[in-house]
């Protein structure tokens, strides 16, 4: 069960993050990344974003970049959220895709 104080730091941890990742699609040529939800830990020691890629096609390669940048982006995340957390939870990245999985079933319905 999640506490009210872990929802208020997944609700800001990750309007915070997609925010970081809107500025970054120009860079990423064409490449949309959004994150879809945040988890934290209850010592708020660990923050787990689940991201959807869109193609899909680049989602392995776009996860595995931005897991390699963790430390760049929990830096840049620290710099806008400073006034309100303390401390920074660790960043750990994952693919979500829920979005696949409907458009799937979606396919084979039509069928």
């Amino acid at each position: 069960m999640e506490t009210t104080r872990q929802a208020k730091i997944s609700r800001l941890l990750q309007k915070e993050l997609s925010e970081i990742f809107r500025q970054q699609t120009a860079k990423t040529h064409g490449v949309i990344v959004s994150v879809s939800a945040v988890r934290v830990t209850p010592d708020l020691s660990i923050a787990r974003a689940y991201l959807s890629v869109f193609p899909s096609e680049k989602s392995a390669e776009m996860i595995e970049n931005i897991n390699s940048s963790a430390r760049t982006i929990r830096y840049e995340l620290a710099q806008k959220v400073r006034f309100q957390l303390r401390k920074v939870p660790e960043l750990q990245f994952y693919l979500d895709d829920s979005l696949d999985y409907v458009a799937n079933i979606d396919s084979l319905l039509n069928q």
